[in-house]
This record gives C-alpha cells, sequence and structure tokens, in this order.
C-alpha cells in the first residue's frame, strides 16, 4: 500500500492540509486510544482510489491493517507502528482533489480538498463511542463474517461492493460460507495446540478457502494454513492474486491440478468441498481418507454417475420414468452411498442441510469425523444391502477398492 501511494502521488511536494491539521489526524490515529479508522478517496485522472487504515488485534497484538480499492480490486496489507506511521504520511502527502475521513471514539474529522486545492475541514459534535478493546472482533457475533471485520476480505473477494455492501447477486454465496463456517466450528471448538492443515478440494473461486483462513485467524484467533485445489488455470491465477492482495499468501495457498494426484504440502486436517461436480466430491473425500484427515466436510453438487448406471424396471420403475424422480433418487442414493462408505471406513457421518434451499438447492452436507473402529459388521451390512438391492456399485466404492475390499471380502 505505502508504496502504491508513493507512485500516485502527484510531483509536488506539498500537501494541501495544513501543518495544524495534518498533525491533529497524526496525534489522533497514533495517540488517542479511540481511534477507529482514516480514509482518503482520491480522484485523479478521471478515476479513484480509496485508501484506509484501522487498528487491528491479531493474535494479541496491535497491528494495523492497510487497505486499498482501485479499479474494483482491494488489496490489504497488515502493518506494525512504524510501516503504519510511514503509510499514513503518504495519506497526508497527496494533493488534488479528494475526501478524508477520520473516526474516533469521541468524533469526526472530514476534509474535502477541492480541485483548486482549498481544503474544507468539518468535525462533528463530540461523541462517545464505545471502542473495542480488540479492534477487528465484533462483541455481538451474529454470523461468522461479522464476528470481525470482514469487510475487506469480502470486498477482495468480490462478495462486497466497492462500499463493502454485500451484492444482491452474491448474498446466496454469503449465506453458504457463513453456515460452512459455523460448520467449521461445530468441529473445531477449541483452539488446536498447533498449526490447523485445511485443504479445500475444487475451491473454484476459493470464497470458502479465504473466508476460512481469515475467520480462523482473526475471529478465532489459530494459526491456519490453506491450501486451494482446482483444475482450471484461470480461476487458481485469480486466487493466488487475491492472496497477494490480501497479503496472505504465504498461508493461502493454490494448486492448479486435479485432485486426485495434488499435494497441499502439509498433512491436512480438515478436508473441505463445496460443489465439486460428480465423482469429483468422491475423489475429493477419497484423498481427505489418504490424507488421514480427521474431518470431513463435503457439499456435493451434481450426481451424474449413478443416475447413468440405475436400473430401469422393477418395483422402481414409477419413479425411473420421471426424469426429474430419477434425478432426485440418484441424488439420495449417491450421498447415502458415501456416507454409508465412510461408516465402513471408521467415519461417525452426519448428513445434514447446511444451509437453506434459497441460498442453493445443493444444501445437503456430508459431515464426517474419523473417530471409530473401521470395518464393524452393521455398517458393512447396511452397505451390502443397499448396493445389492439397487444393483450397483457406486464410484466412491470403486475409487476406495483397496480399502472396501478389506472389510466386504469378511462378508
Amino acid at each position: 500500500m505505502v508504496t502504491h501511494l508513493r507512485q500516485k502521488r502527484n510531483k509536488m511536494s506539498r500537501t494541501d492540509l495544513s501543518v495544524e491539521t495534518a498533525e491533529e489526524i497524526r496525534k489522533r490515529v497514533f495517540e488517542d486510544a479511540g481511534f477507529m479508522k482514516v480514509t482518503q478517496v482520491v480522484r485523479r485522472g478521471g478515476g479513484t482510489f480509496r485508501v484506509g487504515l484501522r487498528p487491528v488485534v491479531i493474535r494479541g497484538e496491535k497491528r494495523f491493517q492497510g487497505e486499498m480499492t482501485e479499479e474494483g480490486q482491494t488489496t490489504v496489507k497488515n502493518f506494525d507502528l512504524e510501516a503504519a506511521k510511514r503509510g499514513l504520511e503518504d495519506m497526508l502527502e497527496q494533493t488534488g482533489p479528494r475526501e478524508l475521513h477520520l473516526m474516533t471514539a469521541t468524533g469526526d474529522l472530514h476534509v474535502r480538498v477541492t480541485k483548486k486545492g482549498k481544503a474544507l475541514e468539518s468535525r462533528s459534535a463530540k461523541m462517545e463511542r464505545a471502542v473495542d478493546e480488540q479492534p477487528g472482533h465484533d462483541r455481538v457475533k451474529r454470523q461468522p463474517l461479522t464476528s470481525f471485520d470482514s469487510v475487506a476480505l469480502l470486498k477482495a473477494i468480490d462478495i462486497a461492493d466497492a462500499d463493502g455492501r454485500i451484492k444482491a447477486s452474491m448474498r446466496g454465496k454469503y449465506d453458504q460460507v457463513n453456515e460452512f463456517l459455523k460448520v467449521i466450528d461445530s468441529v473445531v471448538a477449541e483452539k488446536p495446540e498447533k498449526t490447523l492443515n485445511i485443504v479445500d478440494c475444487g475451491c473454484g473461486s476459493a470464497y470458502l478457502t479465504f473466508a476460512v483462513y481469515f475467520y480462523l485467524t482473526y475471529a478465532r484467533e489459530f494459526e491456519v494454513r490453506v491450501c486451494g485445489i482446482d483444475l482450471k488455470p484461470e480461476v487458481i491465477a485469480k486466487a493466488r492474486n487475491m492472496a497477494q492482495n490480501l497479503d496472505v499468501s504465504n498461508q493461502v495457498t493454490f494448486i492448479e491440478g486435479d485432485i486426485a494426484t495434488s499435494e497441499p504440502g502439509f498433512e491436512p486436517d480438515i478436508m473441505l468441498s463445496l460443489h465439486a461436480c460428480d465423482t469429483a466430491t468422491d475423489e475429493a473425500l477419497a484423498r481427505g481418507i489418504e490424507w488421514k484427515c480427521r474431518y470431513l466436510l463435503c457439499v456435493p453438487c451434481c450426481q451424474h454417475e449413478l443416475h447413468k448406471t440405475l436400473k430401469e424396471g422393477g418395483p422402481m420403475q414409477a419413479i425411473m420414468r420421471h426424469g426429474i424422480l430419477r434425478e432426485r433418487l440418484a441424488d439420495l442414493l449417491t450421498d447415502t452411498f458415501r456416507a454409508q462408505i465412510l461408516r465402513v471406513l471408521g467415519f461417525r457421518v452426519n448428513v445434514m442441510e447446511f444451509v437453506s434451499a434459497e441460498a442453493t438447492a445443493r444444501n445437503v452436507m456430508l459431515k464426517a469425523e474419523f473417530c471409530v473402529k473401521p470395518g464393524q459388521a452393521p455398517a458393512i451390512s447396511e452397505y451390502l444391502e443397499l448396493r445389492d438391492f439397487w444393483k450397483v456399485t457406486p464410484w466412491f466404492e470403486t475409487r476406495m477398492a483397496r480399502l472396501m475390499n478389506k472389510y466386504l471380502s469378511r462378508y
């Protein structure tokens, strides 16, 4: 942010702000315990860019977070005190038309600089705002993404507009991510003693990938590493760029490749998958098992494989003749087979609606924890009865044949 501001600065060395005003801003930002945020919008060359600085507490340490938005792209970086002071100086040394807004617990200062360089100052009446001693943490945790200051994140991943409002077209995705984070809360209730490693299989645009990292880091104060995997080079390139802009490229990494052959570079504790298509969901589950993840949190998408192999005729013909009913039946059976195979392999499984159908029609989650002895007779018996009744072999069983044969061969 500091470098970019220097590039944007007018070649003139003077500032349009008075010496007294600039000094007042410095003192209120770095000496006033009630400092909340300072933002500046600069208009130049037919465009605008917005830059801001606010205090945050990250894992018990006071820092300052800089945020810059230009041409719809948001960049975020965390600074220590000295770097934050340099960043503020760059803001104060800007020239030309702009607006600066300083917010503190005791009141606001607004400065508008006209095209002619005249600075128009206005101050609010005396205020007594409550200030959070842990900036970045919302005392009332209504939603995971409102339990910390997530505006910069949401703008960067294009869920919020330039003013920080959730886009109408992204409301469903926003709700999905919030509800997914609640499930993660339920499985990781206590702060881990070590870095929590998470892999997001079929990460796509990486909404969940980034949200998981920022929520667990800022709201839960965990040490976290997250790796997103996806086949599409364009989405991985975009995700890597966002990681750079959000200043988290060391902690949030991305792999362009097939889930079946990609390695995250660490031993994952949790495998996530949100709407990986068809057998990509099975592959994600399989990799989670092979990586020895304790938790598998998977929201399947389309289910074509079983749909193609269901047999016509028999007592289910009345369902089979209707395409939409056959499709929904295939969806239910596919997830049932997946849940049952996970039970055979030693997972406790909960199949649940993780979000309302208004947010997404694909709202079924498989929540699995590896915590029981694999190969238990009731789980195997139920699986074989279901499989034999439908006369199909689920793709997931084929993928996990080495482990499954070890247990199924007993029956």
